[in-house]
């Protein structure tokens, strides 16, 4: 499986990708919508932000109690009450009049349930596509959620000078609720894989165990760590540049796509593992650039070269896939999908406070200097997931 057509071929996956579209989507307009009605209610930078952006960290108090259910649930009996939780939540949402507080604790809850349920949509793609197709799936589905993102945003921006907040949260929840349906009727229930309850005991157990090896700690440490960070100085575009700063978020979301599409698509396994190196100096170390304040056309062609380094996580991805538990590969991707957003909202909450001590082109030097450091630290622990040399004997 090596194309795209082969990849849509696969009935289960096309519903799979329809639904994470439409989840993505519904996302996005519900964040930009709450954005707007708590800056309109509050006045507060930091409310906005944490309103739109906070959510993830709910996704560390998922990783350290029911993350297990991500392998202990029916995969689409877990996704579609994930989802149907959520349209419930968008729906509130759209009350006028709801305490700002009750706003923010929809969010988390959402965020929550997402963040103990999302392990198994990953782990699904191990199920419904041949091994082979992982990174060519998980390629396809990270491109979906940037032009998704993209387009959610976009559209929200333009409904929201016609309609109220609330209206739009009416759109998200029709969303969601597509989102579920889709999962419902398009997917084929699953085995669990493993027959223990979701229990807290368990999904610190289990936890414990994935991070007692010392491979998959480095390959977690390797997901997690540099990308954040290069997420840190995503999160001071607008302090750089302004009114301006959507050309180098489109910049950095084209470089994004242009590399899992490369990396996903045209390279082989072998090819992949080759270009690993490259690709995570290359997250880093245009960004150095900003030491010299480069004007918005070149800081725009920084942005794109770098983030085209954040396919490297495609192959990283598929090494901890074949060094983890089959019967905890749900509970697996859902630890490293929650601990890099997790970090990404650390390390932009990180670039802000740095950025506020000295210059927003020092600050983003600074925190490329430190992913570049990271990178070059946690290298030599990846040498304990690498393949063995084509021809090795055993």
């Amino acid at each position: 499986m090596r194309t795209y057509a082969d990849l849509f071929a696969a009935r289960e996956f096309r519903n799979l990708f329809l639904a994470n579209c439409a989840g993505i989507a519904a996302h996005t307009t519900s964040a930009l919508a709450l954005g707007a009605l708590t800056y309109a209610s509050t006045g507060s930078a930091l409310l906005t932000a944490l309103s739109m952006f906070g959510a993830p960290l709910a996704g560390v108090l998922g990783s350290l109690t029911l993350l297990s259910a991500a392998d202990s649930l029916p995969p689409r009996r877990a996704l579609t009450l994930a989802a149907v939780l959520v349209t419930v939540g968008a729906a509130v949402q759209a009350v006028p009049g709801l305490p700002l507080w009750a706003r923010f604790t929809i969010i988390f809850v959402s965020a929550y349930v997402g963040s103990i349920t999302g392990g198994a949509r990953w782990a699904l793609l191990t199920d419904i596509l041949p091994a082979n197709a992982y990174v060519l799936a998980r390629s396809t589905m990270n491109t979906s959620v940037g032009v998704m993102q993209i387009a959610g945003f976009g559209l929200a921006g333009a409904l929201l000078v016609w309609l109220s907040p609330y209206q739009v949260f009416l759109l998200a929840a029709v969303l969601r609720a597509v989102a579920a349906a889709v999962g419902w009727f398009g997917l084929s229930e699953r085995p669990v894989r493993v027959t223990e309850r979701t229990t807290i005991a368990r999904t610190v157990r289990v936890n414990r165990e994935l991070w007692a090896d010392p491979g998959r700690r480095s390959l977690f440490l390797n997901l997690w760590v540099p990308g954040g960070l290069i997420v840190g100085c995503e999160a001071l575009f607008v302090p750089y540049a302004g009114d301006r700063a959507g050309f180098l978020f489109a910049a950095a979301a084209l470089g994004m796509l242009t590399g899992d599409v490369v990396v996903g698509r045209f390279l082989t396994g072998a090819r992949r593992e080759r270009w690993i190196p490259a690709l995570r100096l290359l997250l880093a170390v245009p960004y150095l650039v900003f030491l010299l304040s480069p004007p918005l056309p070149l800081a725009m062609v920084v942005a794109l070269v770098a983030s085209v380094g954040f396919a490297a996580g495609l192959p990283l991805q598929e090494r901890l896939i074949a060094h983890s538990p089959a019967e905890a590969r749900g509970q697996v991707l859902g630890l490293h999908h929650n601990g890099m957003l997790a970090g990404q909202a650390v390390c932009a909450a990180l670039a802000g406070t740095v950025a506020d001590l000295v210059a927003a082109n020092r600050a983003v030097a600074l925190l490329a200097g430190a992913s570049l450091a990271a990178t070059l630290v946690l290298t030599a622990g990846l040498r304990r997931t690498a393949p063995a040399p084509a021809g090795a004997v055993h």
